[in-house]
């Protein structure tokens, strides 16, 4: 009788949307005012992530029953949204509430034919060389890879990728041939604990289903790190900062983060405290210069705040690793050209066979079109030598592969005592005091 009852308070007090381009002078202000749900929080913020709007600014309230968003977002290049059909659209999409569906936690790969394309999933021990032997499994299988997206963290990697068969351009559906895709992949990730393919309840958002995958292979417990020849220890200067403390008076946990700001930043961060049963009562989100730095107020799904020091760290821990999974680490290279099959295993190989080591990797194909983005690194994780990178792009084409941007050049953030004078005097100055929300614990 509940949920019935709760399904026609939403059926009549559907989202309402608001989009200003006056109320700020130089952002677009969205503001989204809707019944509450669990999860309302991260639909919002993904549709706003998948129109790659940048959020510079965020406060969110969602006590009782009803749900309040207003979001400040710009497009990539800092202007505010003022294509009428953009603007419509996105009124649209967040006027529908869209509710991706959770999916079960498939373990090791995980290989799925949908109308479409085959959803393959995987998730293994990161080495030099491994998305090269993926790619060239999948050749030989005579799978096309039409989109994929690969990401590392703390020696885990976890990748979603969409194939076809390489003749027809179709599904892959035949149950015979996805099991040897699976049984095959799983060879190439040796060491997995349980090498069968799971089956798939549903369809989920392939960045969430990502930090699902890592979540689920425990990528935010840390290892040690190797010395000489070894993995290279992060730049503890670009590293997120996490507080996790208690407000007595309202009976909340309060998050505070910092963090080098970037896309979709605030997507991974909800992601994360949505899919471990958080939810987010209040919140502020800001973005200074080249960082970000968001407070949330939250309590477990079951109404109680979090009562252990080890559940306060294990949520440090894995917000951490959420911030850190999408970092641009290493040299991004865009590879722009004619599609065709075995292209991406090629590719890979070349990159393998001059050492390079892929952090990270965003595959795309439109009209004919491959364009993939990789963030390398030398084996070792430190920059690559500029001589390799200028040979690999001689034997790629000069034309079809350039650097766009190298994180190793980049300016140094400020020293921490610094940070730490803004971090304290941002959250004293602009808590929720001042927009009569809630009393900071501040």
């Amino acid at each position: 009788m509940d949920d019935e009852y709760a399904k026609l308070i939403r059926r009549m007090n559907p989202p309402r949307v608001v989009i200003d381009n006056n109320a700020c002078e130089n952002a677009t202000v969205i503001k989204v005012d809707s019944f509450n749900k669990h999860g309302i929080l991260l639909d919002v913020v993904q549709v706003l992530s998948d129109m790659n709007l940048v959020i510079n600014k965020a406060y969110i309230s969602s006590d009782g029953v009803w749900f309040m968003d207003v979001f400040n977002v710009t497009d990539h290049n800092g202007n505010k949204i003022k294509d009428k059909e953009i603007i419509d659209y996105i009124q649209r999409k967040l006027e529908n509430n869209p509710s991706f569906a959770p999916s079960s936690l498939r373990e090791s790969v995980g290989v799925v034919p949908t109308e479409e394309h085959t959803v393959i999933e995987l998730t293994g021990t990161d080495r030099p060389g491994l998305l090269s032997e993926i790619c060239a499994v999948l050749r030989d299988l005579h799978c096309n890879v039409v989109t994929a997206e690969i990401w590392t963290h703390n020696t885990r990697a976890a990748a979603v990728v969409h194939v076809t068969d390489d003749s027809s351009g179709c599904a892959i559906e035949d149950p015979s041939r996805l099991n040897t895709i699976s049984n095959l992949l799983c060879n190439v990730l040796r060491g997995s604990a349980d090498p069968k393919a799971a089956r798939a309840t549903g369809v989920t958002h392939r960045d969430r289903r990502l930090h699902q995958i890592m979540f689920a292979d425990r990528d935010y417990e840390r290892v040690e790190r190797a010395g000489q020849g070894g993995v290279r220890e992060r730049d503890k200067s670009l590293s997120p900062h996490v507080t996790i403390l208690d407000c007595i008076q309202k009976d909340y946990t309060v998050i505070t983060m910092r963090a080098k700001d970037r896309p979709k930043l605030l997507f991974d961060i909800v992601c994360t405290l949505t899919d471990m049963q958080y939810v987010v009562f209040h919140g502020l989100v800001q973005t200074l210069r080249t960082e970000a730095f968001q407070e949330f107020f939250i309590r477990h799904v079951d109404g109680f705040p979090i009562s252990s020091e080890a559940e306060r760290e294990r949520l440090a821990q894995c917000l951490e690793a959420a911030i850190e999974r999408r970092a641009s680490e290493g040299m991004e290279l865009e590879l722009c050209t004619e599609d065709r099959v075995g292209l991406l295993s090629d590719i890979t190989r070349i990159f393998r066979e001059n050492s390079l080591c892929i952090k990270r990797a965003e595959i795309s194909t439109e009209n004919g079109k491959a364009k993939d983005t990789f963030y390398v690194t030398d084996v070792t994780g430190n920059p690559v030598d500029p001589k390799i990178i200028d040979s690999v792009r001689r034997e790629i084409g000069d034309t079809v592969l350039q650097v766009k941007h190298n994180s190793s050049l980049s300016p140094k953030t400020p020293q921490a005592t610094t940070i730490g004078v803004l971090f304290g005097s941002f959250f004293k100055a602009r808590s929720f005091q001042n927009f009569k929300l809630i009393r900071s614990y501040s």
